[in-house]
């Protein structure tokens, strides 16, 4: 079989070198805490077998969607699952794709046009990233949770001095991008004072809730429902691969919305659709959410209980500032975060290690994702063990 060239080969070996090689792990069978899994209903018999009997009483048994949904895939299913996606999220419309990363590539390079300017976190997931990459509109990112810095930039882009030498084009529409729950830190934005900016100047802001959906709000509807601010933020990405224990994402946002992303969504139109089977799961997934709240609750709890055992450890300093399901302990450098990974596993624990490039080198961490699950018993004695290995 013919090699890799050279070059990629080198590439493969820096990482190597500098201890950060990816590679996909295997089944550990230890207690998890490393997974998205928050509410653990990706394991939930109860989803499973009433995904299974709505097919049965849709008289539904196809495998696959059998075709983009423009063309045959747009199966009754979509229909039911995204009017009670729509409703759920208190919203006009909602329009499944089939993950996050295809809502985002799909969303970002489409709807921000030429002449146009988007505004991101710095943080901000890799798949907006690659979805800002694929627009015709300017970029620039705004420093972490920074809305001074956003400001500036909104008044330089005003001014049009970040658009330098384009005078001929007219700058139409501002974008301004966050995630409700940062995916290393876990640290949360202040919408409110987003919206009041976005407000001033007239932006449009879209909110990426991935890893809020289940964790935050009324019924876990996410942080922009928390604070009732659903009618003022343009579109949001809610991402099931999280808090829903299934996989596919939507958008939800205006009926117009909906329509525009059907008819320029590249990441929507190009693709076969998911199986009846994976949409029937995410509705059921939802009117779980809805109707049963004990495991929101028990994830709310553990996420107390952790703050609170690490700040009685002393652990505090190494942590980001975080009141979601995900904590991260910042420990520099890939060979040592790697050790105490390695420690932790040993002891039962599944804690895996963030590394560069990741992160930022020097802020490699080990990433505690916490679950309803969870015992508080494991959560201490966890945090125990790390103690021991830090200090």
């Amino acid at each position: 079989m013919k090699k890799l060239p050279n070059n990629l080969k080198a590439k493969l070996e820096a990482r190597i070198k500098n201890n950060a090689l990816r590679q996909l792990p295997k089944p550990n069978g230890l207690i998890d805490f490393a997974s998205n899994d928050y509410l653990g209903f990706s394991k939930s018999e109860a989803i499973f077998n009433a995904a299974h009997q709505y097919l049965l009483a849709n008289n539904c048994t196809q495998n696959g969607a059998t075709g983009s949904r423009l063309i045959s895939g747009n199966h009754q299913i979509y229909q039911e699952a995204e009017n009670y996606i729509a409703q759920f999220h208190q919203s006009e419309a909602a329009l499944i794709f089939n993950s996050g990363y295809d809502a985002n590539v799909g969303f970002f390079s489409s709807v921000p046009q030429k002449g146009d300017l988007i505004l991101y976190d710095e943080l901000c997931h890799a798949s907006i990233r690659d979805g800002i990459q694929l627009s015709n509109a300017k970029s620039y990112k705004f420093k972490h949770n920074d809305f001074e810095d956003l400001e500036r930039l909104i008044l330089r882009s005003n001014g049009n001095e970040i658009i330098p030498n384009e005078a001929e084009v007219q700058l139409t529409t501002v974008y301004i991008v966050t995630e409700s729950v940062f995916s290393m830190d876990g640290d949360c934005p202040n919408i409110e004072e987003l919206l009041a900016v976005s407000e001033k100047y007239g932006c449009y802001v879209v909110v990426d809730e991935a890893h809020a959906l289940g964790v935050f709000g009324i019924n876990g509807s996410g942080l922009v429902q928390q604070f009732a601010l659903q009618n003022k933020v343009f579109a949001r990405i809610v991402t099931f691969g999280k808090g829903l224990g299934c996989h596919g994402a939507a958008v939800v946002g205006s009926e117009e919305l909906r329509a525009y992303l059907v008819n320029f969504a590249r990441s929507f139109i190009y693709t076969t659709g998911l199986s009846p089977h994976s949409v029937a799961t995410i509705l059921v997934a939802y009117q779980q959410l809805e109707t049963e709240q004990n495991d929101v609750h028990l994830l709310r709890e553990n996420i107390v209980h952790f703050n609170q055992q690490k700040n009685l450890l002393g652990l505090k300093p190494l942590f980001v500032r975080s009141k979601s399901a995900i904590q991260s302990a910042i420990i520099p450098g890939n060979d040592k975060v790697k050790s105490i990974a390695n420690k932790l596993q040993e002891k039962g624990f599944d804690v895996k290690p963030i590394l560069s490039p990741t992160v930022p080198e020097g802020q490699e961490r080990l990433r505690f994702c916490l679950h309803a699950f969870n015992s508080k018993e494991a959560i201490t004695e966890v945090l125990t063990l790390l103690s021991t290995f830090v200090f």
